[in-house]
């Protein structure tokens, strides 16, 4: 199975690996070997993927009309009177005069008969010959008024007008071929931010980026740094009077919040989706350098529709605040390169996104946390230390080769993505407490994280 991210180009890395000894959880770690693999059918990648040009298929409709049916003649029954008793006998005379009078009666019934009777012939005959020319059709009623509604606050509607303003398409040519991809303005100066592996290849004269902004403008842009571990890269475009969108926070985020994904899926620029924050504190291989534990990320989860080219688009809040860059998306099976969005994405957060942008704009590099161990999976659930770094976090803490770290904090340690990603969730200086299963039974020690730079 592969993994990639959406968004970029050309080749693709695999991800994820089967589970395999990382590196240590922190940049500059070498990985270790050895680690149990995966079966086949538990594995999972995600996919990083080119722009595909979409194919649309128009739907026919056929409309049948019927004829009306002719219009039908009122038809009218001749009426009986009553006859027999109840009457009285007559003299001849009165008989005389009341027989004419029945007669009189009769002629006007018949009369007023024939007239009804000539009346519904005339009218079907008129129809006949009129048609129906007095019929209105909604093609001929005239367009409403202009709506002079508003989008209701926190409604998704109102959340893509605040923020469409403040995302780009990337479009990025290499000499490997083409792909797009999608960024967010951090300033309005034309700051950037994306994921690494859309832009990865396009600077350093081995290709060319170019930002397509909302109001239809473009403009060549230049990378200013990136960061393979943390699959984020800042770039430049030489423009101004853009709109930098609100960066929120992450940490308080609840699963099942709702949230808006904003990108190019597929090169459909400026495409809205919706859905809800799914879990949090994912780890998740995905860019980087082919799907390895150095790409690890402390992801959230989301089910907005997330599809190739929606890679360093905002996954924002019902306030219209960036609370992540959408990076991955899960692949149900191999061989689908332009595979589409099952509901499973993921998003780099955006507390670390703060962090590793600001220092990718100023320096041009990042600054990795690192425990300052070498680990791999143990045997139950955890992961297990198998190399220290002299005078690292891990060994002041004091803890040692052989030792199997099951809980960081309050966040329990399953394998040893679930620890690099938990050290990547944090800055530099802070200070966690670690839970550790050893040869001396189960412990607790508290370490300082330190940084570095990769």
């Amino acid at each position: 199975m592969t993994d990639h991210t959406p968004g970029s180009y050309g080749e693709r890395p695999d991800e994820p690996k089967p589970q395999a000894d990382g590196p240590a959880a922190g940049a500059g770690d070498m990985p270790p070997a050895g680690v149990p693999q995966q079966q086949p059918d538990q594995q999972q990648h995600y996919e990083q993927s080119a722009y595909q040009q979409p194919t649309y298929q128009q739907s026919a409709h056929q409309q049948a009309f019927q004829s009306q049916p002719p219009h039908s003649t009122q038809q009218f029954q001749s009426q009986s009177w009553p006859s027999g008793g109840g009457y009285t006998a007559m003299a001849p005379m009165q008989q005389h005069r009341n027989r004419h009078t029945g007669l009189i009666a009769g002629a006007a019934v018949l009369a007023l008969a024939a007239g009804l009777l000539g009346g519904g012939v005339g009218g079907y005959v008129g129809y006949q010959l009129g048609g129906d020319k007095g019929a209105v059709t909604s093609l001929e009623q005239p367009r409403p008024a202009r709506s002079a509604s508003t989008a209701p606050q926190g409604s998704v509607q109102q959340v893509a007008e605040k923020v469409l303003p403040s995302v780009v398409q990337l479009q990025v040519v290499t000499g490997r071929g083409a792909g797009e991809g999608s960024g967010i303005i951090l300033s309005s100066d034309g700051y950037i931010l994306t994921n690494n592996h859309v832009v990865d290849g396009g600077g350093q004269g081995r290709g060319q980026v170019t930002a397509q902004f909302q109001d239809n403008r473009s403009a060549p842009v230049r990378i200013v740094g990136t960061d393979p571990k943390s699959d984020l890269a800042v770039v430049k475009a030489d423009v101004t009077g853009l709109t930098p969108a609100d960066l929120g926070r992450s940490d308080d985020l609840p699963v099942g919040a709702a949230v808006v994904a904003i990108g190019s899926p597929f090169g459909l620029s400026g495409t809205v989706t919706s859905g809800i924050i799914s879990a949090k504190d994912r780890p998740v291989r995905a860019g980087g350098e082919s799907g390895s534990q150095e790409s690890v990320l402390d992801a959230l989860q989301t089910d907005a529709a997330i599809n190739p080219g929606n890679s360093g688009g905002p996954l924002v809040d019902m306030d219209g605040n960036v609370v992540g860059i959408n990076s991955a998306i899960y692949s149900p099976g191999s061989g689908q390169e332009q595979a589409g969005s099952v509901g499973l994405g993921f998003a780099i957060p955006v507390d670390q996104a703060r962090r590793i942008a600001t220092e990718l704009k100023d320096t041009g590099s990042a600054t990795q946390t690192t425990l300052g161990v070498t680990i791999g999976n143990a045997q139950q659930a955890g992961a297990q230390v198998r190399d220290v770094v002299p005078g690292g976090p891990a060994e002041q803490a004091g803890i040692r080769s052989g030792d199997v770290i099951t809980k960081m904090d309050d966040r329990s340690i399953m394998d040893a993505d679930a620890l690099v990603a938990a050290v990547r969730s944090h800055a530099p200086g802070d200070r966690v407490r670690i839970t550790i299963t050893g040869s001396g039974g189960d412990r607790t020690a508290d370490a300082t994280l330190t940084g570095q730079k990769g």
